[in-house]
């Protein structure tokens, strides 16, 4: 099973039903590296400090809001859970709503939700009520520290939680093509709407899901073969812990022990030549 990524409870009503979020994406996709062309070295991206330049470690790192121009307040996860904790660890159903009522442009992704012990009754009762009644709950939840709008349904023996866009999110058509003619200033003829609709009826089935594959991930996987097989493949080299590297990160510190060194040796250099004129003097 994959790992679930949240925990806690869809509120309906006086019902409270422990849940738990996991993935409905199976991990297909071809994963690709990025390598230096010159020596096939591993490309690494690093985090480091804007005004010194050095690098900082993940765990130094924090999340700030700025409320004005370079002033920020630090912002925690504790912070983000004690703002709203009720937000953050329940879905509350606000709605309901028949499924053909939500356009397919809020649709953003989906995700599996699964009954956490001692919510089995309840679950259940919520998917076979929706599912007799054609209806889908509307509800909020906060993930990744961002509320979403959320659709509930059913979907065979399980709820499938669907990530909505808010309204504000959605773009008009008329934003992306404001020259869009209305229909009655199309000049389409009754014969043309005729053909086209044959020609629909022609192509029309049964939604049939395992007839779609991605064959470019097959063609992909397929063209790195015979590279492979045609000798152009290449050998990686492995990253070497401690070697300095040219990043802006890693010349800091190596500016300043080198300016820290110039200046030791000359103290040095000082203090021979003073001994030296010491003894000339005598």
């Amino acid at each position: 099973m994959p790992r679930s990524i949240w925990t806690g409870a869809i509120s309906f009503g006086l019902i409270n039903i422990p849940v738990s979020l996991v993935s409905s994406k199976e991990p297909m996709e071809i994963r690709f590296h990025l390598l230096d062309k010159r020596d096939q070295s591993r490309i690494g991206y690093k985090s480091y400090n804007k005004t010194t330049g050095q690098e900082v470690e993940r765990d130094e790192v924090v999340k700030a809001y700025e409320y004005s121009k370079n002033q920020f307040v630090i912002v925690t996860d504790e912070d983000f859970e004690a703002a709203n904790p009720k937000a953050t660890q329940s879905i509350d159903i606000e709605d309901f709503v028949e499924l053909d009522d939500i356009p397919i442009t809020y649709y953003e992704k989906p995700y599996y939700l699964i009954p956490q012990k001692g919510g089995e009754k309840g679950y259940e009762l919520l998917r076979r009520v929706m599912e007799e009644m054609k209806m889908v709950a509307v509800g909020r939840i906060v993930l990744h520290k961002k509320q979403r709008l959320v659709a509930i349904m059913p979907d065979s023996d399980v709820l499938l939680l669907e990530v909505l866009r808010f309204q504000h999110e959605i773009a008009s058509p008329r934003d992306v093509r404001p020259e869009l003619p209305g229909r009655t200033h199309q000049n389409i003829s009754k014969r043309e709407v005729e053909m086209a609709q044959k020609l629909v009826e022609g192509m029309a089935t049964k939604w049939q899901p395992e007839r779609y594959k991605d064959t470019y991930r097959d063609d992909i996987l397929k063209m790195v073969e015979r590279k492979i097989k045609t000798g152009h493949a290449v050998a990686g080299r492995a990253p070497q812990p401690g070697r300095p590297n040219s990043n802006v990160s890693d010349l800091m510190p190596l500016l300043r022990k080198s300016l820290e060194a110039r200046a030791k040796k000359g103290r040095t250099h000082a203090r021979s030549s003073q001994t030296r004129d010491a003894h000339a003097a005598h």
